[in-house]
């Protein structure tokens, strides 16, 4: 039976010293790996997308190690450009919208 997931089994959330809460690996990810949507085309949002859970807690860094990948229909997804380990939070350099503080 499978049951819904709103993040990977390798990902969980927790607090950042970014910025509230974030998105961090449980294990060692390799580098190139599509850990999920992120972003749906919504064009009724304020941002033309509608985030995920996935989407939802990533943080921004101006040395990012994730990146978001457009796949058909604008779907947007979640790419590692670097290895992590165990304990590292996901980044990504914002570019779809900037966030309201």
């Amino acid at each position: 039976m499978t049951t819904y997931r709103p993040l990977p089994k390798n990902l969980t959330i927790k607090e950042s010293h970014i910025e509230g809460l974030g998105l961090f690996a449980t294990e060692f990810i390799e580098d190139g790996v599509n850990l999920g949507l992120t972003h749906i085309p919504n064009k009724h949002s304020i941002n033309a997308f509608t985030r995920t859970p996935l989407g939802g807690f990533i943080n921004h860094s101006e040395s990012p190690n994730c990146k978001l990948h457009q796949g058909d229909g604008g779907m947007m997804y979640l790419m590692t450009t670097t290895s992590l380990e165990a304990g590292d939070e996901l980044t990504l350099k914002y570019k779809l919208y900037v966030p309201k503080k």
